[in-house]
């Protein structure tokens, strides 16, 4: 038996090949003889083997833990404007409409939000409503912008039917998890003063029965000025390039609120 335990090789936990001798391996032990010291030897192999179990564990599990604190990809945000012609850029050279300087604006910003112009100029309310449940699920927005109503009034539609559109229209972007701004418009004095106050009032109405924030007239500082024709184009109705940056600052000061 002695004889046995002498010609026993070198134990070495430390590599594949346990049959060769590695001098200097601090997981090598030279089995002992059999006697008081095979106790403590025993003891030392467990260790040992604890130990190296402990390293060829540990790489994967570091991996693993790399991985799972990894920060994860920020989800977009979207802003939606539904508007009319004046959003769509009408007449403009693109990229100087109030929609595209607020994109510049927000990155200038460095904000999370992207900007989705879903205007179509001429559109309607009824043409918004019908439009926006295909674009609220597509987009998913956190925040829309409606900028509709006064082509409902340049074509004489009544009102009634235009508020039940400006309040669906809002209340089905609240219901997709939305932020609503209402941009309010008013209409020429040529309309008649009972006209222009009821039209001017049902943005009001939509706002506070929705509890959405209001810009009370989208065109403040431009169609409401003594010298007003120096921000229209030729025909009278739309915005120039100059009127562009003072709509952007009228939207802005109740947009900034929706976008903490």
């Amino acid at each position: 038996m002695t004889a046995f335990l002498e010609k026993t090789p070198t134990i070495c936990l430390g590599t594949w090949d346990c049959n060769k001798q590695r001098p200097g391996c601090w997981l090598a032990a030279e089995k002992p003889q059999a006697g008081a010291g095979s106790l403590l030897w025993r003891i030392l192999q467990a260790l040992r083997t604890v130990a190296l179990l402990f390293l060829l564990s540990a790489v994967p599990w570091a991996a693993l833990a790399q991985t799972s604190s990894a920060p994860a990809a920020a989800t977009p945000l979207k802003l939606l404007v539904l508007g009319d012609s004046l959003s769509a850029e009408y007449g403009l050279a693109r990229g100087t409409g109030w929609v595209a300087l607020l994109q510049k604006r927000l990155l200038n910003e460095k904000s999370a939000f992207t900007v989705v112009n879903a205007s179509i100029s001429g559109d309607t309310t009824s043409g918004g409503r019908s439009r926006l449940p295909g674009l609220l699920k597509q987009h998913q927005p956190q925040v829309v912008i409606i900028e509709l109503g006064g082509n409902d009034a340049l074509r004489g539609l009544p009102m009634n039917m235009t508020e039940e559109n400006m309040m669906a229209m809002t209340q089905a972007a609240q219901k997709a998890g939305a932020r609503v701004l209402l941009l309010g418009m008013q209409v020429p004095p040529n309309y008649g003063n009972a006209y222009r106050t009821a039209f001017e009032a049902m943005y009001v109405k939509v706002a506070k029965a929705t509890q959405s924030p209001l810009v009370p007239f989208f065109l403040k500082g431009i169609a409401d000025i003594d010298n007003a024709l120096q921000f229209f184009q030729s025909d009278r109705i739309h915005p120039n390039e100059s009127a562009h940056p003072i709509m952007l600052a009228n939207v802005w000061q109740e947009l900034r609120k929706l976008l903490k």
